[in-house]
């Protein structure tokens, strides 16, 4: 009877340990107002192997669409005209340098996003587009709702955590900002936000030139 018990101890210390996952929810507030932070993104500093995807942002009407992205390291992206007018999209951020110069319709072959980071777009011919890819090493990374919330799956046991928080109208949003966590409990955890920029629709000169070329 004795060996058997210890026959079945054995077994179940031999048996892999499954890797129990938490939840953790995290509320972005605005730290001048108080008021919840909708569209940011909050992701694990943590390093993970993901798979890799073909992703798609468009040109219509002036503006990128979707205007942030995240991104698994590896994904490529095709960048489509759709506008009646051409674009020119480029990169300067360190995490990715391209440039596709004036073009209508779809550029002939995506581009390939290898280093995690924050990658801002622009047009070389509209001041005002502007979009952002979250390449992310991460699988615990989600972006906040109109209330201010994301959850994030969590292996448990892995605290203390430092979170990244990012978002658009941070004073230097070529990269987030940390908040380190000793536990999984929920938490509010405040930024500070520059004002929303104002956009100005109309073309000037430049831009009338370019359109319906």
């Amino acid at each position: 009877m004795i060996k058997k018990c210890l026959v079945v101890v054995l077994t179940f210390l031999a048996w892999p340990t499954p890797v129990v996952s938490s939840e953790l929810t995290v509320t972005v507030t605005n730290s001048g107002s108080n008021e919840p932070v909708p569209d940011a993104v909050v992701y694990l500093d943590r390093s993970e192997t993901l798979t890799p995807i073909t992703a798609e942002i468009s040109q219509k009407d002036r503006a990128f669409h979707p205007r942030v992205s995240i991104l698994p390291v590896g994904s490529r992206v095709e960048f489509p005209n759709r506008d009646n007018t051409q674009h020119h999209v480029y990169s300067f951020s360190p995490a990715k340098t391209f440039n596709i110069e004036l073009y209508a319709g779809k550029p002939e072959a995506p581009i390939l996003f290898d280093q995690p980071g924050v990658v801002e777009l622009g047009c070389n011919i509209h001041d005002q587009m502007q979009a952002f890819i979250i390449v992310t090493n991460t699988r615990a990374i989600g972006q906040t709702d109109a209330e201010g919330q994301v959850t994030l799956s969590i292996d448990a046991g892995t605290s203390p955590l430092t979170l990244n928080i990012w978002h658009p109208r941070l004073p230097d949003n070529t990269r987030p900002v940390t908040r380190g966590l000793d536990n999984l409990l929920s938490q509010t955890l405040a930024i500070d936000l520059v004002p929303a920029r104002e956009t100005d629709d109309a073309m000037d000169l430049l831009q009338q030139r370019f359109r319906e070329l």
